[in-house]
Formats: C-alpha cells, sequence, structure tokens
C-alpha cells in the first residue's frame, strides 16, 4: 500500500509502483481524487476508443486494475468511476490522470504474468486464451 505523489500521472505512477516492486503480474484498486482524468469508452463497432478528457475536481469511487505483460513491457490496465462535486458519475477506461491525492492498494501475483495478444474478433488486446 502506497500513496501516490500529488501531481503525478495515476496510469504513470500506478505502473513505476509495479516497476519498484517487480511486480509483472497483479491486481491493484485506488481511492483518493483526481483533478483532471482522460477516459475512454470502446466502441464495439468501430473496434477504436472514443477519448475525452475532464478537468476539475474528482473523487475516485471506483478503480480497479491488473498488470500484465504487453509486446514484453509491463502493462497497467485500468478503469475508474469519478464523482463531481454535484455526486455526477464519470466513468471508464482509465488512460491518465493527475493525481490530487491517491492512495494505492497493488497485489503481486507469483507465476508466470498473463501476456497480452492482439484478438481480431475484438480488436483488443487481451489475455493469451490456453
Amino acid at each position: 500500500m502506497v500513496g501516490l505523489q500529488h501531481g503525478s500521472d495515476i496510469i504513470k505512477a500506478i505502473g513505476e509502483t509495479a516497476a519498484a516492486l517487480s511486480i509483472d503480474a497483479g491486481f491493484f484498486s485506488v481511492i483518493g481524487a483526481l483533478s483532471s482524468v482522460e477516459l475512454a469508452y470502446y466502441d464495439q463497432k468501430e473496434k477504436a476508443y472514443r477519448r475525452r478528457s475532464f478537468e476539475g475536481s474528482f473523487e475516485i469511487a471506483s478503480c480497479t486494475g491488473n498488470i500484465s505483460l504487453r509486446d514484453g513491457q509491463r502493462f497497467v490496465h485500468a478503469h475508474i468511476a469519478l464523482a463531481d462535486e454535484n455526486h455526477n458519475l464519470i466513468g471508464g477506461h482509465l488512460l491518465g490522470g493527475r493525481v490530487f491525492a491517491a492512495e494505492l492498494h497493488i497485489t503481486g501475483l507469483e507465476g508466470e504474468p498473463p501476456v497480452r495478444e492482439y484478438d481480431p474478433v475484438t480488436g483488443l488486446f487481451l489475455w493469451r486464451r490456453s
């Protein structure tokens, strides 16, 4: 369990923490707040992410994700739900965001890490199926 640095990018900070702990396979959750965020929604028909950025104060209502390998590199995959000052929620695939204050709970798993490979049916990089 670690605190993330104020002003850091949340995805980069999670990845750096995983690297420092030598975690190539694991899962995590984050609580706290962001001052900006970039989210994506995957358009299944178009097989493309639609990106959108938001500025303001956001409370992290939920943030979960996992760590695996993609193209031989550590890959952080996260989804997030955020609440604004009026308790309206936004959420989606987390691409990045500026940390106001955040606490990360990260758990490493033993064994071979999952490997993401391109799946032509979905257009996504999914864990290799056995």
